[in-house]
């Protein structure tokens, strides 16, 4: 199978990626093969080949927004089936036995590992998944590359969405705007609450026009309060003390990144106080994701997708660095 493997972290315009081909992966007690037809390129795969995140393995192929149809299954597997459409998350297993897992907070387990960075990933022909870990999705989407970005950017935004949630109808501001912050603003729109975006990218600030953001905010002047919530999707330190200067007495900033740059020292009088508060996302539990893929599919979410071919991924990671994407970007692997 063809697949692009990551060896030495390096920045994308080094082109880290290596196309080669591999054998075919086996399952094993509880897994699926999954034939994949499209994966999407998230911010975390960027953050894992340019060495943000520190490497688990001497190789490994990225990609955790897999779409795909199952091609075997493994022994013990009972709820799939081949022929089966399905989506590869992020959160690829955890240990079930743990406090974090005992309590509904599976996405804190210590034992947890991730698809395309603990275990190979989907910028692959094909790959192994396991059973209780995936979703099943539509057999009948004609353009399965509308479903990848919601199986990460849509189901982390919803969970910062959901962190971030102020007063029934009240406003949440957005800080940055590329594949997850695109997903989260029809969503909290449809969920009843205005929407504001804080953007420095045109592009990406007439996209949220486009989807209808009560307020566009262009450019990086410090805002004055006037929301009542707000998600940081860049991953950068200094956001998050705009994203605090825009939010109002009360009001929480959310920090959906897996990793960021430092932030800088925050003035708690001026910032904190007035019972603001700060918190982190970190992964998601599979109750988010079933979750999220119910409201998408009954607010008939439609990323925005640029689409390009598998061996172009080094490309498509420079572009999403760049700020080139215009939502979200996804290998299209059904002619590798």
């Amino acid at each position: 199978m063809r697949a692009m493997v990551l060896e030495t972290p390096a920045p994308a315009e080094q082109r880290p990626l290596r196309l080669v081909d591999l054998p075919e992966p086996t399952p094993g007690p509880g897994e699926i093969l999954v034939r994949v037809e499209v994966c999407g390129v998230c911010r975390t795969d960027l953050h894992l080949v340019e060495g943000d995140l520190p490497p688990l393995r001497s190789s490994i192929i990225p990609g955790h927004e897999a779409v795909g149809r199952i091609e075997a299954i493994g022994p013990g597997v009972r709820t799939l089936a081949v022929g089966d459409r399905v989506g590869v998350p992020w959160l690829h297993s955890t240990c079930g036995r743990c406090e974090y897992c005992r309590s509904g907070r599976e996405n804190l387990c210590e034992a947890k590992s991730f698809t395309g960075y603990s275990v190979d990933g989907g910028y692959a022909e094909k790959m192994v998944a396991q059973e209780g870990y995936v979703f099943p999705l539509p057999a009948d989407e004609e353009d399965p590359a509308r479903l990848a970005p919601l199986l990460c950017a849509g189901i982390i935004g919803y969970r910062a969405l959901r962190a971030a949630m102020p007063h029934p109808g009240g406003r949440i501001g957005f800080f940055g705007f590329g594949g997850s912050a695109h997903l989260a603003l029809p969503l909290a729109s449809h969920l009843g609450f205005e929407t504001v975006v804080y953007s420095g990218t045109p592009t990406h600030a007439a996209l949220a026009r486009e989807l209808g953001a009560t307020e566009v905010v262009l450019g990086a002047a410090d805002p004055t309060p006037s929301v009542d919530g707000a998600v940081v999707f860049a991953p950068a330190g200094a956001v998050v003390l705009r994203a605090l200067r825009a939010v109002r007495k009360g009001g929480r900033v959310s920090i959906a990144a897996v990793h960021m740059s430092p932030i800088p020292t925050i003035d708690y009088d001026r910032l904190l106080f007035g019972e603001r508060s700060l918190v982190s996302v970190e992964a998601n539990t599979r109750l988010d994701a079933e979750e999220f893929l119910t409201l998408a599919r009954r607010f008939h979410l439609r990323p925005s997708v640029a689409v390009r071919p598998l061996a172009e991924a080094n490309e498509a990671l420079l572009d999403l660095r760049e700020g080139r994407v215009r939502g979200a970007v996804v290998l299209d692997l059904r002619g590798a």
